[in-house]
């Protein structure tokens, strides 16, 4: 904690935190999301405090070389696991510094943007290591024991992430009122880069939802009830680890030791809509992508129907009988 303190301390006592304080709260009036400006903040203080190491207190001070000498410090950088830093966490540090630079030359506060020319690492799109099956997400659900209130607020979790794709920080952000029982929709309020949008929701998971409104939300209450959805036994809104660390422990409890937890069932429910038809471009709607890119790895692993037409089209699909019989597979 000392040390943490002493961070702090030497960021708001360098020059560069007016300018940090006057960025963060221009991207407010931008309306940029506080998920945004979070990360933007994290990463610039991250910065800030590289620079002060090397006594660079002003950002008058800083020029291409010396951000080249920081990415290249990002590149090198070790975690306490020895592992370095991925490149979509080097993308996540400098893409802020870039901003923050165009906006200090914008408003005049130096001269030149020495970050104009910075090449960012190039964001790799991998494949998504796990897909749990419709098999596997059934074994995860009846872990929950729906005769208690957690079991029951667990289910309808795990149901609505299913059903929507949503991203654990759009479902810890639900209230009462963006539910449309009538309309079977979710409304999710400035999710990702701050858009809103409409998502369909199916009858089973919102046949859980309603159950746990009707038949648990009232139980967990405790105080002022500001309209928050999912309530934590406590009775107030779940932070995004202790909702991961929930669903967690009922894949635990059924088996399943995949690395990751909320974001798996997005992964499911894109895949396995694509293997049943569905429009990639309704996928992009439904997961919220800006980018059509972005939702075309799940066709990578929409192997399925990829498979029925292998088999159906390719003709050395099936071994000839003398090449099976005599083993001469090449």
């Amino acid at each position: 904690m000392v040390r943490r303190y002493e961070h702090k301390a030497i960021i708001e006592a360098s020059g560069f935190y007016p300018y940090l304080r006057s960025f963060i709260e221009w991207g407010e009036v931008k309306g940029l999301s506080k998920d945004t400006l979070k990360r933007r903040q994290s990463a610039l203080r991250r910065f800030i405090h590289w620079s002060d190491e090397r006594d660079l207190k002003q950002p008058q001070e800083i020029t291409k070389p010396i951000l080249d000498r920081y990415q290249k410090h990002l590149y090198y950088y070790r975690k306490r696991d020895g592992h370095p830093l991925s490149h979509g966490s080097q993308l996540g540090m400098l893409t802020p510094l870039r901003a923050f630079f165009k906006w200090l030359t914008r408003e005049n506060h130096i001269l030149y943007n020495p970050a104009s020319e910075m090449e960012l690492p190039r964001k790799i799109r991998r494949l998504p290591k796990t897909i749990l099956s419709l098999d596997e997400l059934e074994n995860i659900f009846s872990q929950t024991d729906i005769n208690t209130d957690e079991g029951v607020r667990d289910r309808a979790i795990m149901e609505l992430l299913y059903s929507t794709g949503m991203r654990r920080m759009e479902l810890v952000k639900l209230t009462i009122y963006d539910i449309d029982p009538t309309r079977m929709i979710v409304m999710i309020r400035e999710g990702k880069y701050g858009k809103d949008r409409f998502i369909p929701i199916g009858k089973r998971a919102l046949s859980w939802v309603d159950k746990y409104q009707n038949d648990v939300r009232p139980n967990l209450l405790s105080g002022h009830d500001d309209g928050t959805l999912f309530l934590t036994n406590r009775g107030q809104a779940f932070r995004r680890s202790a909702l991961a660390s929930r669903v967690k422990r009922h894949m635990k409890s059924a088996g399943i030791e995949a690395i990751g937890s909320c974001h798996l069932f997005r992964h499911a429910m894109a895949t396995h809509m694509l293997e049943n038809g569905a429009d990639i471009r309704f996928v992009q709607a439904m997961l919220g992508h800006e980018d059509l890119n972005t939702t075309q790895i799940y066709t990578q692993v929409s192997i399925k129907k990829l498979s029925e037409i292998h088999k159906a089209t390719h003709p050395a699909t099936e071994l000839g009988r003398s090449t099976e019989a005599d083993g001469q597979c090449s």
